[in-house]
């Protein structure tokens, strides 16, 4: 079994499922629009465009997402995070960076009790972020 965060946007996943396959070095494997869908019957025109599903994969590790519709309003991201564990100091300090990028940083990328580097981060989608590096190297 895994478990794989889906994400909700307003119009803007497509965007934002680029700058996450730049930023995890991932592949995106499905990117499918409403209007290419039988959905596309039941969503306005001005939704046809948008994303109702696609899927990166980010080695055996999968981050999914669409944009949401009118009938269900977009009310943000919160009370969660996206958590990535990462093997070096050096790519935790190289995503962190890449997905900081226009976002704010909640904590810097520092060492801590528990990690030699951890920090949180809310990237320009309103994505929040933990990264996590707890070997020291």
């Amino acid at each position: 079994m895994q478990i794989n965060p889906y994400l909700i946007f307003n119009g803007d996943c497509e965007a934002a499922f680029k700058f996450y396959e730049q930023c995890l070095r991932g592949k995106i494997e499905a990117m499918m629009r409403f209007g290419e869908t039988p959905a596309g019957d039941h969503v306005p025109k001005d939704c046809h465009d948008k994303i109702i599903h696609t899927r990166l994969e980010v080695g055996d590790q999968v981050l999914m997402g669409s944009d949401t519709t009118p009938a269900h309003p977009y009310k943000g991201i919160s009370g969660c995070s996206v958590s990535l564990n990462v093997d070096s100091i050096a790519e935790a300090e190289r995503v962190f960076a890449a997905l900081a990028d226009k976002g704010s940083v909640q904590m810097p990328l520092e060492k801590t009790f528990w990690a030699a580097r951890f920090g949180m981060l809310t990237d320009r989608f309103g994505v929040p972020w933990m990264v996590n590096c707890e070997k020291d190297q």
